[in-house]
């Protein structure tokens, strides 16, 4: 499992394009809002955790595709599927790959992509921690997209139209976790309902990424 997941991330590197454009993106969502909104901190303070959130959020999605395509290709992904190893957790190693190359950079950049908005200071913390125990759900709920979609052509737009309603209980957490936590207020709730989804997607939906790889594999 492990030398998958190292594989993964060489051919994630090599690719390239990976964590760069997510990050990309990710500044410009920010870059561009003040213009949108205008320019007063008051307000840029008061949205930036759902900005932030959503920038992050649709960051996540741009390298979703890519996960199972070279795999799928180069004829990768039926050996995957034959070989010894649960798929169930070759699944859950290109996920955990996937957040390592898009998911972590997002988490570490955020808070200097917050000082853009207005962030207030008590946010920064919740922030980071909202992120992280959120993007790895992102990262298991889109290899679950991406497995549904694998072998399409020009699948990109019909996985977006897939995971985005799945984000949505992730993306309403997260971001109620680090306005709470910038005001002051009790963050428990938040909290555990992230880490819960959490924790249920990266239990249950390798499982469902399995069947959705084999039963496309099966049909090609």
């Amino acid at each position: 499992m492990i030398a998958l997941l190292l594989r993964d991330l060489r051919l994630a590197v090599r690719a390239g394009g990976g964590f760069g454009l997510g990050l990309a993106f990710f500044l410009i969502v920010v870059t561009l809002v003040p213009f949108g909104v205008g320019p007063e901190g008051g307000v840029l303070a008061r949205i930036a955790s759902g900005v932030l959130w959503l920038g992050a959020l649709l960051a996540c999605l741009l390298s979703l595709d890519r996960i199972f395509a070279l795999d799928y290709e180069d004829g990768t992904l039926d050996l995957l599927v034959t070989a010894p190893i649960p798929l169930e957790g070759a699944v859950s190693m290109k996920a955990a790959a996937h957040w390592i190359t898009t998911g972590l950079p997002l988490v570490l950049a955020a808070p200097v992509f917050g000082v853009l908005l207005h962030l207030p200071a008590p946010a920064y913390l919740w922030l980071v921690l909202s992120l992280l125990l959120g993007t790895p759900a992102l990262s298991v709920l889109g290899t679950f997209g991406a497995a549904l979609t694998v072998g399409l052509k020009r699948g990109g737009l019909l996985l977006s139209l897939l995971v985005l309603p799945l984000y949505v209980p992730t993306l309403i957490f997260g971001a109620e976790l680090v306005r709470r936590g910038a005001a002051g207020m009790e963050v428990r709730v938040p909290l555990l309902m992230l880490a819960g989804i959490t924790a249920a997607t990266i239990a249950l939906v390798p499982f469902a990424s399995a069947a959705a790889i084999r039963v496309n594999l099966r049909q090609a």
